[in-house]
């Protein structure tokens, strides 16, 4: 997993405490297969796409276009209603590879996942 190894992060991993989350491997009908293999049950997915987006795996729901791109409504995946993409290409709005340009539409995709959930 590539992330930006800023002082704090890289303290971490040199002192072995660094336990990043679990890598999808594919997703199923009612949620996620992690690359050990376990199974999970989700009811959103919030694929925060860094600066380099994996899409490969999300091949498989049918929203990656001919040209590599996931179709969104705003950040909503069109093909697959429990996912969402944060920070993911220009369209999402103006820096969205930054923490700063990516904080509205964090904040809206939010939203939008509590009023996707059931209460």
């Amino acid at each position: 997993m590539r992330i930006v190894m800023v002082p704090p992060v890289r303290e971490a991993r040199s002192r072995g405490v660094f336990d990043h989350p679990k890598v999808v491997d594919h997703f199923t009908e009612g949620g996620v297969v992690w690359t050990n293999n376990s199974q999970e049950v989700v009811e959103a997915i919030i694929w925060c796409t860094g600066f380099e987006p994996v899409l490969k795996h999300l091949e498989e729901l049918g929203g990656v276009t001919p040209n590599g791109r996931v179709d969104v409504l705003g950040t909503h995946a069109k093909s697959e209603g429990r996912l969402w993409l944060v920070g993911y290409g220009e369209w999402t709005g103006f820096a969205s590879a930054t923490l700063i340009g990516v904080m509205r539409s964090a904040r809206d995709t939010a939203r939008e996942i509590n009023e996707f959930l059931p209460i």
